[in-house]
């Protein structure tokens, strides 16, 4: 057998051997693509754990990344304002999966405009309703198959055993749920960050900043959340892992409450963290909120 193993060695490229390089935009799509090309591909990411992808500016070394990759995932609905410069920096010619493409997208709130974010009336953080996440398991398993034909098989299986397991854990979130009453669902986090899940289970979401960090929140907006928390006796509030704690300190003097603990928005955490893959992420954030709404 060693001997076979050897002679093919000596006839195949290299090529033939490796694994396939695919960079990804931000942690969290960067896992979801792991978990479906499995040990085939050689993932990369842009923007790792604990980083903000809003106010991400790439590197040569990002560019050099880039080029090489045959396969370039990225969200999509307007989240890296900077994808297509990148793309034309480093003469890409691999596949780019837009892992968002085809959701059913919220519009950003009226009040969120003007705050010089990038991405338009499009709320681009899909990936906090599992439903929608079907479409990146998806999509990604659609440009990996692209890019790579010989692995049709594996990603198939990988991409369904993987939507199998975002199936179950919607279920088991919308089980906690549904043990707290709908009027009582009322969260403040750092950004709005969180529409889709929201949406997803009936939870009120508020937040002092807009769909992205990359403009301070103006004081009027703060002075109208600490109002709201007030009114409304708001005791779910939180900060975000790769957002100003500054600005939630600031809510929680002002509105008599305590910041309860770190959900995670846009960014894993580093790997054995809380929140080092995807699953994990959503599972934490979830068990965080219903414990804080009880």
């Amino acid at each position: 057998m060693k001997k076979f193993v050897m002679l093919l060695m000596a006839v195949l490229p290299l090529s033939a051997w490796a694994k396939m390089p695919v960079v990804a935009s931000f942690s969290i799509v960067a896992d979801i693509t792991r978990e479906i090309g499995g040990d085939r591909v050689e993932v990369v990411s842009l923007v790792g754990p604990d980083q903000d992808a809003h106010v991400f500016q790439p590197k040569p070394a990002d560019v050099k990344r880039v080029g090489e990759a045959k396969v370039f995932v990225v969200n999509g609905l307007g989240y890296e304002g900077w994808m297509e410069r990148l793309t034309r920096a480093a003469n890409f010619k691999g596949v780019v999966v837009a892992a968002a493409s085809g959701v059913s997208a919220l519009k950003v709130a009226s009040d969120d405009h003007g705050h010089g974010h990038s991405h338009g009336a499009v709320d681009p953080h899909a990936w906090h309703d599992p439903a929608r996440v079907q479409n990146y398991i998806h999509n990604i398993e659609a440009g990996l198959i692209k890019a790579d034909p010989a692995g049709r098989d594996v990603y198939r299986q990988r991409a369904a055993a993987y939507s199998a397991k975002v199936k179950a854990m919607d279920t088991w979130a919308a089980r906690q749920f549904a043990a707290i009453p709908q009027a009582q669902r009322k969260v403040l986090s750092s950004h709005n960050a969180f529409a889709y899940l929201g949406a997803r289970y009936q939870i009120s979401f508020l937040a002092p900043q807009g769909v992205s960090t990359d403009a301070e929140a103006s004081a009027k907006s703060v002075a109208r959340l600490v109002r709201q928390v007030k009114q409304e006796n708001i005791r779910a509030v939180f900060a975000e892992n790769m957002a100003s704690q500054r600005l939630m300190d600031q809510l929680s003097r002002e509105a008599g409450v305590k910041v309860g603990g770190k959900l995670y928005s846009d960014a894993l955490s580093p790997s054995g963290g809380p929140a080092d893959s995807y699953l994990a992420l959503f599972r934490h954030n979830v068990s965080a909120i219903v414990a804080a709404l009880k």
